[in-house]
């Protein structure tokens, strides 16, 4: 579906397609809570046997991260989160090892200085939530919090989820169903139902050599990259889909990212339901570190939980949210035109946070909206 203005997207979206720069994608757009343009096609299995539906979902990576900062927004907009507040308020243990004074909004902004666990992690240990989170509560700092940002590419939902589970006594993917998900009739999931397996696409991963931590990188990088090892192949498994891994294991398409984040640039309201206020909704573009990264090694700009204009990636204006998820899936939201714009597919690029697909993609809808 688009509307007559925004063939030209449609046209970009079928040309990605028949290219083979894209195997199965979708694309949304909405503007003030409306949709402009919903699409999806292509093939939801590398061998050309399963149509990319309506309904297809897809893993989406670090886009799941959108997920956990809107859920600790809307907690925070209740009052029962304080970003400026030390971690160790709500979760006793994270104070070990000089992190005393680390504030929730360095978790928000991947300034904390745990990008990766110093413990050696075998794969399945990334299922095991109270492991996972105890190391990280137990280690020091790479680096000193909040002096720079380092992207904290896995351990981010880990963190955050954890002053969530602290607060509510439920886990995030638990709160983002109940308190936001549900609500507004989203089909985005952090922590997949074994009955909805049959509609996720598989994911194709990046060519030889264009894999996260392939090629030449730091020691953060290498820590981040391969402790654990990334296996696109894993996310085919129930394991992976069932887990709530919060910064890179949710389940949706453009249309349930583009729902759930124009609560965002909507001023809080989203499928007909007011899910928190307007202050809460622009909380998120408050600067909380700006420089280069130390994982990325290129210039970012975060704000509560997510990057912001004025870092590499060009967006649309001053006061625009933005992520991205490994292989090319991301979400722009706009909050002074009330517009989102979300991308999903399954066949990976080897870029971490979008790609040109996904921004083509955008700036043809920019473009349209603005015409």
């Amino acid at each position: 579906m688009a509307h007559d203005r925004f063939e030209s997207v449609r046209g970009v979206f079928e040309s990605n397609l028949t290219s083979g720069q894209d195997l199965g994608a979708s694309f949304c757009a909405m503007a003030n809570g409306e949709v402009l343009v919903d699409l999806w096609g292509g093939w939801a299995d590398p061998e050309k046997t399963r149509a990319w539906t309506k309904d297809t979902l897809v893993n989406v990576y670090s886009t799941t991260k959108t997920m956990t900062a809107l859920t600790a927004l809307l907690i925070a907009d209740c009052g029962e989160l304080d970003f400026d507040a030390p971690v160790a308020k709500y979760w006793p243990e994270f104070a070990a090892n000089g992190k005393a004074d680390v504030k929730v909004s360095h978790l928000m902004s991947h300034s904390a200085g745990l990008s990766g666990w110093k413990e050696p992690l075998a794969k399945d240990d990334i299922y095991d939530w109270e492991k996972v989170t105890s190391l990280l509560a137990a280690q020091a700092p790479f680096w000193e919090p909040g002096t720079a940002s380092g992207y904290h590419a896995l351990t981010q939902g880990y963190l955050v989820g954890e002053v969530i589970r602290r607060i509510t006594g439920k886990t995030v993917g638990t709160v983002f169903r109940e308190e936001i998900a549900g609500p507004i009739g989203a089909d985005f999931h952090i922590g997949l139902p074994a009955s909805e397996d049959d509609r996720v696409a598989e994911l194709v991963p990046p060519p030889p050599g264009q894999a996260i931590g392939e090629g030449d990188g730091g020691e953060l990088l290498k820590n981040m990259a391969t402790n654990p090892g990334i296996d696109v192949s894993e996310t085919r498994t129930r394991a992976w889909r069932g887990a709530e891994i919060p910064a890179a294991g949710g389940t949706g398409n453009a249309r349930s990212v583009a729902l759930c984040q124009s609560i965002l640039s909507n001023g809080g309201a989203a499928g007909g339901k007011q899910i928190m206020s307007e202050a809460g909704c622009r909380k998120a573009l408050e600067p909380q570190i700006d420089g280069i990264d130390l994982i990325f090694g290129t210039q970012a700009r975060f704000g509560l939980g997510f990057g912001l204009s004025g870092g590499i990636v060009p967006l649309p204006g001053p006061n625009c949210l933005f992520w991205g998820g490994y292989g090319g899936s991301m979400v722009i939201n706009d909050l002074d035109k009330g517009t989102t714009v979300a991308y999903a597919m399954n066949k990976m690029a080897g870029t971490t946070t979008g790609d040109v697909r996904g921004f083509s993609l955008a700036m043809t809808a920019w473009g349209a909206m603005a015409g």
